[in-house]
């Protein structure tokens, strides 16, 4: 209350406010009292001249006498100043006589037995019967019913005289009041003074030694306290400016230090500025090294990878094989590695720029999961994705960046998980002016984080994972460089775990959203009876439930291949089985194709359409023993866009007559002319051999020049061009063959930039130079056929055959475990089916041999369809596969008369049964005991 006032303002505060309220209180009390003692007056005084009123009334109101004594009583009771009037009435309440101004109203007498008081407004009225008793004597009493009501006097007393007294009772105390108030007043202002004066006194000393007089001192206040305070702050002074003498003396030697540091300064500023140029040099040195090093390092990768994909084309035995699979394996694994390193020294360097391009997010996961499920199924996890149906998917970003976060969430998830599932969930936090907040999160079912790993979980070169999933291996690099893209993007990653229940690792990111809308997946036509689907994982089950209700598909749901069964028989009673949808979900361990076959074969004959959902590593074993003609075999995950696909084309097969799918023809002209520049004599070679295999005309050139020369002399369909070469680069080089076609007038060629740099705006510098496209090193023929097509318009011979389908060599000649799985786990059946195999493969092949060279395409269907009816049951994988290719080449080739039979394919089976008749050859060689061993399983 007091923290604003001063010395002055409190002092007076505390001596006048205590002396303000009890003057107050006191003043109160006393004018209560008057007034109340005022009051009980007026109300005695108006009670006694009543009663002597009634007193002197009752003898003539018992009497009934003349009017005229009782209007003498009533004037008499006028002489008090305070009785303003008087009435009397006779005891029928007639009004007898009256004195002083009319009173308004009359009581009701009969309920007046007593004296009664009404105060009203400015007077008070007093009402009291006249009885018999009145006029006996004082000590003769009468009982109630012998002292009859002789009348009634009413008397009114006016409040004038009253208020009067009042009102000068509060002048009165008023002045007393007033006057204590002054008299305090004078004492508080008296006792400020003899405070305040000698305290001025030491604020203005003080003010003076504030501003440097520190000579000032003071004389005594006539108070001892003050006396004392003045006499210290004589000796603050003194030792002030003893203290000032001494610090003057102390600047004035620093002052001659600083000068002299001043100066070492000056000569360390331009030393720190010389080492900050050459910092920035050194940056830029470093950026020039890793466009380098990534130059250097991925050519004479590209010729490893690219040689050991073609040396896996020739015959190989499996040890060799072997060898050349583990070259590869290892050569991409240094690859990732190198393009991690790479990925964090341009994100420490401040050198990654992010894209901002329109991009589809559920393709882009689906891109993923088809990309990551191999290794899922490998392990036999369950691979999910789930977007929720409120998620925009069309978004603006770096889908490369984005793709890159989610691979490494994902892969890790599949790595450090040994059972169970890895689902992927996206879903809409919030949605605000075009901008859309996603939460993608990756769980899996997998060992799980202490709270220390994951401390240390976002640290460069470190990994949170140790023991046996060490040997994973890895830079430690991947969540770092997620953390800081994701960083880089706005968004945040974040991970939630727990020892031995696997792991949630998430990432929050903003992105605008696209204005490209997303066409709505349904099926175009409603099926007639719904679907059964069997799905024995909760968790499938729930995402493949949704992706049918997306796709607008009625459906029942089935964990159990009995319950649906069940339904199916009495589908089948009800006779709803024609054109029935069946989508089963399978595997080799639960659902084998040997059970599922038999169950197909059933369904199929009743009509329905069925699709079989399969593991990817196990695809090709269910598509080599389930025809076509019986089931649609999809790899999981499956996204709904496929699912739509397969079933719009179960459907309008059985609608109309199929379209006979003929290869696309080749230019009958020529193939496509290429020429290829490259400084590096591998990768030149490189290129060349695999367009040459593909079927196209290649043209070389060892560096820019020879290429300016070749694309003076002829035009070519499309040109690779090396970027990083001596002498005349390929930007060079491209920006001068495009200034001679401008010359001359022709269109331009395509040039596609072969590039291993990877810093950032290479792809936008290369494409402002003049270039079309761009290939990352190492390439592989996928690439290659990918962009020919795209900018030629050409179709190579290897593109619709040779790169889709797994290539027979890489599979095993002889697995007897697949076998064993096969005939249902009876070792017995196993060998016999083996047998029976063997003792058939020499007229097969002789019978081959004769139809191939008889050009006889109706008996080389014949024998290779037995032929792969045999192998279907047996643990032999690579000549299974081998005759489905054929087969399917040669019912191509019977469908278009134009096609020549498939003389390399038959070639490949007749390398296959040579190599399986080996090695049953060997496996009889071996003692008694070691082949009872071999074929026990």
């Amino acid at each position: 209350m007091t923290t604003g006032l001063g010395l002055r303002g409190r002092i007076l505060l505390l001596t006048l406010l205590p002396a303000s309220v009890l003057s107050v209180l006191l003043a109160g009390v006393f004018v209560y009292w008057q007034l109340a003692d005022h009051q009980l007056r007026l109300v005695e005084r108006g009670e006694l001249n009543v009663r002597q009123l009634g007193r002197l009334a009752a003898s003539q109101l018992k009497a009934e006498q003349a009017e005229e004594v009782l209007e003498a009583l009533c004037d008499e009771a006028l002489n008090d100043e305070d009785v303003r009037a008087a009435r009397i009435f006779n005891r029928n309440g007639e009004l007898l006589a009256h004195a002083g101004p009319r009173m308004p109203g009359l009581p009701n007498w009969l309920a007046v037995h007593r004296l009664q008081t009404e105060h009203l407004d400015g007077v008070s009225r007093f009402s009291l019967p006249v009885r018999q008793s009145q006029l006996e004597p004082r000590g003769n009493q009468l009982q109630p019913s012998e002292d009859p009501i002789l009348g009634w006097v009413e008397i009114e007393l006016s409040h004038h005289s009253t208020l009067v007294r009042t009102y000068r009772t509060l002048l009165i105390s008023l002045a007393l009041l007033a006057t204590g108030m002054i008299t305090i007043t004078l004492l508080a202002l008296h006792l400020q003074r003899s405070v305040s004066a000698p305290l001025r006194k030491i604020g203005a000393a003080v003010a003076r030694l504030r501003e440097g007089h520190l000579d000032t001192r003071l004389p005594a206040l006539g108070n001892p306290e003050l006396d004392r305070l003045a006499s210290a702050l004589n000796r603050m002074a003194e030792a002030l400016q003893g203290a000032q003498e001494e610090m003057q003396h102390n600047i004035d030697i620093a002052v001659e230090d600083l000068r002299e540091n001043m100066e070492t300064i000056e000569v360390q500023n331009i030393e720190l500025d010389m080492a900050r140029k050459e910092a920035l040099e050194a940056s830029r040195i470093k950026s020039e090294f890793l466009a380098n090093m990534s130059h250097e390092i991925r050519t004479p990768l590209n010729g490893i990878l690219g040689f050991t994909r073609m040396l896996q084309k020739s015959t190989l035995n499996n040890r060799q094989r072997d060898f050349v699979n583990t070259i590869e394996s290892s050569a991409e694994s240094l690859l990732a590695i190198i393009n991690e390193i790479l990925d964090f020294s341009k994100i420490e360097a401040g050198k990654l720029v992010l894209d901002n391009l329109p991009f589809n997010l559920r393709e882009l996961l689906q891109e993923i999961m088809t990309l990551l499920a191999p290794a899922a199924h490998s392990k036999h996890l369950e691979l999910l994705c789930l977007i929720y149906r409120d998620t925009p998917v069309n978004l603006v970003g770096d889908p490369l960046r984005l793709r890159q976060i989610l691979t490494n969430l994902i892969n890790n998830a599949i790595k450090f998980t040994e059972h169970g599932s890895v689902c992927v969930r996206v879903m809409l936090e919030d949605d605000i002016q075009q901008r859309a907040t996603l939460r993608i999160s990756v769980q899996d079912t997998g060992i799980g984080l202490s709270d220390a790993e994951q401390q240390r979980l976002f640290l460069a070169f470190s990994q949170a994972t140790h023991g046996k999933y060490r040997q994973q291996g890895g830079t430690g690099l991947g969540l770092v460089i997620s953390k800081r893209l994701i960083e880089q993007m706005g968004g945040e990653i974040g991970v939630q775990s727990l020892p031995g229940e696997g792991s949630e690792f998430w990432i929050s990111v903003t992105l605008p959203l696209s204005k490209e809308q997303d066409e709505p997946c349904r099926l175009q036509h409603p099926l007639k009876y719904p679907a059964l689907l069997f799905e024995p994982h909760k968790l499938a089950h729930t995402v493949l439930s949704n992706e049918l209700e997306d796709l607008g598909l009625e459906h029942q749901s089935f964990s159990q291949i009995d319950a649906l069964r069940s339904a199916y028989v009495k589908q089948r009673i009800a006779k709803t089985t024609q054109d029935l949808l069946l989508i089963i979900s399978a595997d080799n361990r639960q659902l084998p194709p040997g059970r599922l076959e038999g169950l197909l074969e059933n369904w199929h004959e009743d009509g329905c359409k069925v699709i079989v959902l399969c593991p990817s590593t196990e695809q090709s074993l269910y598509a080599s023993l389930i025809g076509e003609e019986v089931a649609t075999i999809l790899s999981k995950p499956v996204c709904p866009g496929k699912l739509k696909e397969a079933i719009e084309q179960l459907y309008a097969s059985h609608a109309q007559p199929k379209a006979v799918s003929l290869p696309a023809p080749h230019d009958p002209a020529r193939p496509p002319h290429i020429l290829c520049v490259d400084d590096n004599p591998a990768n030149l070679k490189l290129v060349t051999t695999l367009l040459s295999d593909l079927g196209a005309q290649t043209a070389a050139a060892e560096d820019g020049f020879a290429a300016l020369r070749l694309c003076h002399q002829q035009r070519f369909d499309l040109i690779f061009m090396d970027v990083q070469m001596p002498g005349l680069d390929g930007l060079q080089t491209t920006q001068e063959i495009r200034r001679q076609e401008q010359l001359e007038g022709q269109t331009a060629m395509p040039i596609i930039a072969l590039t291993a740099h990877a810093l950032a705006n290479e792809k936008r510098a290369l494409l402002q130079g003049g270039m079309d496209d761009y290939l990352t090193k190492p390439i592989s023929e996928r690439q290659l056929v990918q962009v020919i097509e795209k900018w030629t318009g050409k179709s190579l011979h290897g593109s619709h055959e040779d790169l889709p389908m797994r290539r027979s060599s890489d599979l095993p000649v002889l697995d007897e475990q697949e076998g064993l799985r096969l005939a249902a786990g009876k070792a017995d059946l196993a060998r016999d089916m083996l047998s029976m195999l063997a003792a058939s493969l020499g007229e097969a092949r002789t019978n081959i041999r004769l139809a191939l060279r008889n050009k006889d395409k109706e008996e080389l269907l014949n024998q290779v369809h037995r032929l792969h009816g045999a192998t279907r049951y047996c643990g032999v994988p690579e000549l299974r596969t081998t005759c489905q290719q054929c087969e399917t080449l040669l019912k191509e080739s019977r469908l278009a008369d134009g096609l020549p039979l498939p003389e390399v394919a038959l070639h490949d089976l007749d390398q296959a049964i040579e190599r399986l008749q080996q090695a049953l050859y060997e496996k009889d060689q071996h003692t008694p005991d070691e082949a009872h061993a071999s074929t026990s399983l």
